[in-house]
């Protein structure tokens, strides 16, 4: 039997909002539904910020309101406060994904808070999407390293994990926000939050700023995480850190997934076609390496 990995693509929030170029919102509605086409199940598709902080996702609304909701796929909102919870609850999300923050250089210029100030603001809103039936997930951003501040203490993040397992978290992503984690850092703090975590999921969210996201993601499957996040065509990065580029790309992880035997439900060569068509829309070539390669063999797909 084929063991399961889940891709949350995050390509249409955590790819655009990096964008020099600002597309369409019935060009963003078709990158969705391409996704969907392709066979993701789950897709961080707006992000209900500031729009003068983040101008890409002003439209975020109007890009929920223009969705197909007949496909079982889920579609999610990112939130950083109670105003931005409210919006995606309103907007119809299916999951709100809720973002800590591990270090307060970045979090003070991305959220203006400390990490345990974005832990007591998740203890008070969590309630709403609770009350709405909606689940809520939690990322913890710069959790291998802040580009203000430096290393992260890993017992930061065991206590923010515990903050969000004990406020309801339906799931707790770990973010590599600036792409500087390693294989060997990454198993040991596994290792660590997993007893925090209980038996709330793990999800990772690497960016391959620095080449290691595959080496990341194999090591965190070597200990039992089957849940990622990653972004068609490689795209994304974040505005508010110096040099974040590069979210490992989507197709890059299924190659090396459907390779080994893993299933995850999306067609490799449909999410190649997506991330060819998305190049044109962006008008650059994307940091992906498989639709410039190609499959081996020919026959490997979901």
């Amino acid at each position: 039997m084929l063991k399961e990995i889940e891709i949350v693509e995050v390509g249409p929030r955590d790819g655009l909002q990096n964008e020099g170029k600002l597309l369409e919102t019935s060009v963003k509605i078709e990158f969705i539904e391409r996704l969907v086409d392709a066979g993701v199940r789950r897709i961080e598709a707006a992000s209900f910020v500031h729009p003068k902080l983040v101008p890409a996702m002003a439209d975020s609304e109007a890009v929920m309101k223009g969705l197909s909701r007949s496909t079982g796929t889920k579609f999610i909102g990112l939130a950083l406060n109670e105003r931005g919870l409210r919006r995606a609850l309103d907007a119809g999300c299916d999951e709100v994904n809720f973002v800590m923050v591990a270090s307060a250089g970045f979090g003070q210029r991305n959220q203006n808070a400390t990490p345990l100030e974005t832990a007591d603001l998740f203890d008070r809103v969590a309630v709403l999407a609770h009350d709405d039936g909606v689940p809520i997930s939690v990322t913890i951003s710069v959790a291998f390293g802040d580009p203000f501040d430096g290393e992260v203490a890993v017992e930061t993040l065991e206590t923010l994990v515990d903050r969000a397992q004990s406020a309801g978290a339906s799931e707790i992503a770990l973010g590599d926000t600036i792409g500087v984690a390693e294989p060997w850092a990454v198993s040991q703090v596994i290792n660590r939050v997993k007893v925090s975590a209980k038996q709330t999921p793990l999800r990772l969210h690497f960016h391959n700023t620095r080449n290691t996201a595959l080496a990341n993601i194999y090591a965190s499957i070597e200990h039992k995480v089957h849940i990622f996040d990653a972004s068609c065509g490689g795209i994304g990065g974040c505005p508010f850190a110096p040099a974040a580029t590069g979210n490992v790309p989507t197709e890059d992880v299924l190659y090396m997934l459907h390779r080994a035997g893993y299933h995850t439900g999306i067609d490799l060569e449909k999410m190649i076609e997506t991330a060819n068509w998305l190049s044109k829309q962006l008008g650059r070539e994307l940091p992906s390496m498989l639709p410039k390669a190609g499959v081996f063999p020919s026959t490997i797909n979901a």
